[in-house]
């Protein structure tokens, strides 16, 4: 993978990249809207690539792998194929999925065993069929096999966890070696730092992690609950430590503040169910502030929803006929407020890179952070 920092800010951490794939070329910072299933919800490809824009997206190891499996994704010929999606995609191992589901999963010297959420049956991962499952999956971005620590959790219990996490990694890197894209495009293996919110287990964790020589580094298990100026440090701490010439990748974060945080903490990529998820709610996020689209202020208001972002939506429809969708649960408005909150996720991490080229990136994000928490 060839990254290439373009611009970096002289009063942040804040850098301006670009990296590259078989897919794609991918400016950085990036946020990637997640489409665990191989389908944004409540999105078109069409809209994806067009009107959004986005460069990369994610999907998950865990719920491909169970839903259509990996026989209808082989025979496809690749995720790509299978969703018709010709651009850069990053697979989450399923380490976040496995790990949350405490009651029914078992640890194993040899992986975590598991019952899915479908029907209940007994499942094996381990860090070797991780790989596997990823390379039949044939995303270009795939992820090291790890455990996510819960917030809080004993400093013994962070330990323990990251060395299992450290240990799956080198079985995983070893067998990625071993093994062979299927689909004719090269395949990256991205591992993961842990180590929960101690400063000394974050340290170590990216001490290991930056020795093995990947082509670019993953900080998970932030954004599980902890106090943001916590995630912030954490962010620090181990940023200070991984190579600043690989990209860098926040996973599971997170607000439209925590990203721009991230940006100037020297973070390049970033994901999170949040602009859909909560667009299927009702709340916009806008360069104005949050808009919760079920409150009777709208009812009247026959302006655009937010014109300075550039989506169609934005320009088309106002936000009483928006409110009218939400509080009539008619599926159009789902569809209109996720592809809004990617738009202005995707138009906040340009705008943000755009800055940093220019040089006021910390002049530019001092100014609009407010106005990104007020409620409308």
């Amino acid at each position: 993978m060839n990254f290439r920092i373009v611009h970096s800010d002289p009063r942040s951490k804040a850098r301006a990249g670009v990296f590259t794939t078989a897919h794609g070329e991918i400016p950085t910072p990036i946020f990637m809207p997640v489409g665990t299933g191989a389908t944004v919800k409540a999105v078109h490809q069409r809209e994806l690539a067009d009107d959004i824009n986005a460069p990369v997206i994610l999907a998950n190891t865990y719920h491909l792998y169970l839903r259509p499996g990996l026989e209808v994704l082989q025979a496809a010929g690749g995720v790509h194929r299978f969703m018709n999606w010709d651009r850069t995609i990053l697979t989450d191992s399923g380490g976040y999925q496995v790990f949350s589901m405490a009651a029914s999963r078992k640890l194993t010297p040899e992986g975590a065993w598991f019952s899915s959420h479908i029907d209940g049956s007994r499942h094996l991962f381990s860090p070797e069929k991780v790989v596997e499952i990823q390379r039949v999956i044939g995303s270009d971005l795939t992820m090291a096999f790890d455990e996510c620590t819960p917030y809080p959790c004993e400093e013994k219990y962070a330990r323990e966890s990251m060395e299992l996490t450290h240990n799956w990694l080198l079985r995983g890197i070893e067998h990625f070696r071993k093994t062979e894209p299927l689909y004719g495009h090269e395949q990256f293996f991205l591992p993961i730092v842990q180590g929960s919110v101690s400063r000394d287990l974050r340290k170590r964790s990216a001490h290991f992690i930056a020795e093995q020589g990947m082509p670019a580094n993953a900080i998970g298990g932030l954004s599980v609950g902890e106090p943001e100026e916590m995630m912030y440090e954490m962010i620090e701490v181990v940023n200070d430590i991984l190579p600043a010439d690989k990209p860098r990748y926040l996973m599971g974060v997170g607000t439209p503040v925590n990203i721009l945080e991230g940006i100037s903490r020297g973070i390049d990529m970033f994901d999170c169910v949040m602009p859909t998820r909560n667009g299927r709610n009702g709340m916009l996020f806008t360069r104005n502030g949050i808009l919760n689209m079920k409150n009777e202020k709208w009812k009247l208001d026959f302006s655009p929803i937010d014109p300075d972002v550039t989506s169609y939506v934005d320009r088309y429809y106002s936000k009483a006929y928006l409110r009218h969708l939400i509080i009539s649960n008619e599926r159009l408005g789902a569809q209109i407020t996720s592809i809004h909150n990617l738009a202005f996720y995707l138009w906040l991490v340009r705008e943000a890179r755009i800055h940093l080229v220019d040089g006021n990136f910390t002049e530019w994000k001092t100014g609009i952070l407010p106005a990104l928490t007020n409620r409308l």
